[in-house]
């Protein structure tokens, strides 16, 4: 009883969001008064398996490649089921987050150059602030979005990780000096085998399992991110029932794992990266890439995406989505500033020097914290408001 009254309380997206904003604090205090134990845990080696395997990790990696994986598998899950079943089924609804991913890619990276002076054009740190973290932002807005149409919070998820599976492709053009197509055909192959199993219904849970790790140790060893098999794996679930069935696979699964995700993975993950030492902050300032960084993530993304919804609208290619009003769509474009995850890695790839990717980790990490209280701000003072007037023209002039 115990057990499920716990995993009700990390269901709440609110208590996630709490959860990680907690896990943050943690993670800056501990790194900022006592560095020394925070870099020998975080870096502390777990090897696993042979080295022909590249399993030979730090804690860090293991939750950032591993655990976070089971995060994106939800996220993946999610977005499924809104892109078949849901409210991304219709064309000119599901062109929205596409279209604003796409201009909260291209601005903030055209801004981060423009802004560091042509310095972040060079190493690829242009990519830094073109993600947005699907976790830190959907947590922000369960603390203070309950108010909005549903509609919004898909529009949010679905930008998020259609931007971050393009950053990760970036990743693999840019970044990826050792890529083994080898490896990921054989991850490509584990998940066609995870699709088949549940084709044929041959879905027990121990063999999911275990062609999911399989996947996950492929994708890895390919030396793409391994969170895109969680991705992979959550977009090829099913998500309608199956003949005799009147739950289906995907939301089973959801049900299932999204209170680890939310009280696990993504906390731990928040406590191995946000760890930054505060005493870069004054030099980051002086910095002209982590200058670069702050003004993509702050003015590049709400720009690039609050233009990009506007312009699909205008163009009659997408929909706002529905009972929702331009009014709400800005804290979306606020709250995909925070840049976290995958800017963090781009960061580490990108930079050489450990001085200059801790001056560009600040400026993400600011960044981030400004637009988090920003959209919370938004967020709150829109519910006061309680939009009881549904606007006139939703998807007329911005």
């Amino acid at each position: 009883m115990r057990r499920e009254a716990l995993a009700e309380f990390l269901r709440e997206e609110t208590n996630g969001g709490r959860l990680l904003l907690a896990a943050t604090a943690v993670a800056l205090l501990w790194a900022n008064l006592a560095a020394g134990s925070y870099h020998d845990v975080r870096e502390a080696p777990v090897h696993l398996g042979p080295g022909w395997l590249h399993l030979q990790l730090t804690v860090g990696d293991w939750v950032a490649d591993g655990l976070l994986a089971l995060f994106f598998f939800v996220a993946g899950l999610e977005l499924k089921r809104e892109l078949t079943v849901g409210q991304l089924a219709d064309r000119r609804a599901a062109m929205l987050p596409f279209f604003a991913a796409g201009g909260g890619m291209l601005i903030p990276a055209l801004v981060a150059i423009a802004v560091s002076g042509g310095a972040a054009a060079h190493g690829g740190a242009w990519a830094i602030p073109v993600a947005t973290d699907i976790a830190f932002a959907l947590g922000v807005l369960a603390l203070a979005g309950s108010s909005l149409p549903p509609g919004v919070r898909v529009l949010l998820l679905s930008m998020a990780v259609i931007d971050d599976l393009a950053a990760i492709a970036l990743i693999a053009v840019l970044f990826t000096a050792g890529l083994s197509p080898a490896w990921l055909a054989a991850g490509v192959a584990a998940g066609g085998a995870y699709w088949l199993a549940h084709r044929l219904r041959v879905d027990a849970a121990w063999l999911l399992w275990a062609i999911a790790l399989v996947a996950w140790i492929c994708v890895h060893a390919s030396g793409v991110h391994a969170t895109v098999t969680g991705i992979m794996l959550g977009l090829l679930t099913p998500v309608r029932p199956r003949d005799g069935e009147t739950e289906p696979p995907g939301e089973r699964y959801e049900h299932s794992l999204h209170p680890i995700s939310a009280g696990f993975a993504v906390p731990l993950f928040a406590l191995v990266a946000a760890g930054i030492p505060l005493a870069a902050a004054g030099n980051a300032l002086t910095d002209a890439v982590a200058l670069g960084v702050f003004a993509g993530l702050l003015a590049g993304k709400f720009t690039g995406v609050l233009g990009g919804a506007w312009l699909a609208v205008r163009l009659r290619l997408a929909t706002l989505p529905a009972g929702a009003g331009w009014a709400d769509v800005v804290p979306v474009a606020v709250l995909a500033g925070i840049g976290y995850t995958v800017s963090l890695l781009v960061v580490q790839l990108s930079l050489p020097g450990e001085r200059a990717q801790q001056h560009a980790a600040t400026a993400v990490l600011a960044a981030s914290a400004v637009a988090s209280l920003a959209a919370l701000a938004l967020l709150r003072g829109r519910a006061r408001r309680t939009a009881a007037t549904p606007p006139s023209d939703p998807n007329g002039a911005l």
